[in-house]
């Protein structure tokens, strides 16, 4: 039974059904099982399908009731099991959530830290929701990259060259990021107008057909073209001046059909722990470090430590070297895209050394992908 303000009484079975009215029918219709805590919603549904609702186990209606489970400040928040955080990202993603849920979910996970089974759950939502890359049977790197470069340059475009010049199908995805910082994009931009480069580049802003990977070739994607929906959500940042769940969450993802090794980078110690224990629950194959800036290469200037996680097992493969290296690389002395770019193609080249903790990155992740 429904009453003209759209509540319902539940069922004997325990599933409870809202539909929410109007004066021309019924807008939506809302379907939660109290004991699974799954859900069913359906918007702009007709009223006929009002009785069929009644019998979908579904879950409370928006996300409110996780909102008051996560939104009690960091000592007093329960946390989401893998399924809950699962299907809360799911409706934020399929624009079933209102602005203000938004923001309250993106500041309640900013106090409360997401744990290794909803960062799971946020994947899973994600990945059901991307448009993935075909990449059967090529050996495939994937390098997310967000951050972008505000003091020294982003090398991530070196490292995917580097890796693409053995063969290997490389995917960068990424967003145009912070106003002040050089992003990857830009890089990527300005290479692929250099003699000889263009054919190693494959640059997609917009959604297009998915394609089969190329081996040898640099794919950027934006995440715009992989999930319009998930962008927005890591574009809350501009209106609430804090980063969210999201900007974990793309640092974790690989948009291809089949596995890829994973480069993943930390900008904290603790996000190394976390990062790692959603790794592992994934059964991700990974590589993991701290990268420069932000970016999932390493800094031209330091040794980093690099771990190796695959099948739920993490090893060391570098062990991290105290201090800068004996002998500094000659990085450019401004991060802008043109200085950046023409430092990359001196490298290529061979004018200039590769600096040696990506020398060693690169070694490590094609050690791996030929293990």
């Amino acid at each position: 039974m429904v009453d003209n303000n759209g509540a319902a009484n539940p069922p004997d079975n325990g599933v409870h059904t809202l539909l929410a009215s109007t004066s021309n029918g019924v807008d939506a219709i809302f379907v939660f099982d109290q004991d699974s805590g799954a859900h069913h919603v359906n918007t702009r549904a007709p009223l006929a399908q009002a009785a069929r609702a009644c019998k979908v186990t579904g879950c409370p209606m928006g996300i409110a009731s996780y909102l008051k489970d996560i939104g009690r400040g960091k000592e007093g928040a329960r946390a989401l099991s893998r399924a809950q955080a699962t299907d809360l990202v799911a409706q934020i993603l399929d624009g079933q959530v209102s602005d203000l849920e938004i923001g309250g979910f993106c500041l309640a996970m900013r106090i409360k830290g997401e744990t290794a089974e909803e960062m799971a759950g946020f994947l899973d939502a994600a990945q059901a929701r991307l448009q993935l890359l075909p990449n059967a049977g090529q050996p495939t790197v994937v390098l997310p990259s967000y951050n972008g470069a505000r003091k020294l340059p982003v090398l991530t475009p070196l490292l995917g060259l580097l890796l693409a010049r053995q063969g290997v199908a490389v995917v960068i995805h990424g967003s145009p990021g912070e106003p002040q910082r050089i992003s990857t994009e830009q890089v990527l931009a300005e290479l692929a107008t250099q003699p000889g480069l263009a054919s190693s580049l494959s640059l997609a802003a917009q959604p297009q057909a998915p394609a089969a990977l190329r081996p040898g070739v640099v794919h950027y994607r934006t995440l715009a073209s992989l999930n319009g929906a998930l962008a927005r959500l890591l574009d809350v940042r501009q209106w609430v001046g804090l980063r969210n769940s999201a900007h974990s969450l793309v640092k974790l993802m690989n948009p291809c059909t089949s596995p890829a090794l994973l480069v993943c980078n930390y900008t904290h110690p603790e996000y190394a722990v976390s990062m790692a224990a959603t790794l592992t629950l994934l059964n991700a194959h990974a590589m993991l470090l701290r990268g420069t800036e932000g970016e999932p290469v390493a800094d031209a200037r330091r040794m980093p430590q690099m771990d190796i996680l695959r099948a739920g097992q993490v090893r060391q493969a570098q062990a991290v070297q105290i201090g800068t290296l004996a002998t500094l690389p000659e990085l450019p002395a401004r991060c802008d895209a043109a200085s950046t770019v023409h430092f990359i193609q001196q490298v290529l080249v061979g004018a200039v050394p590769i600096p040696a903790p990506i020398a060693r990155q690169v070694q490590i992740i094609l050690e791996e992908l030929n293990a």
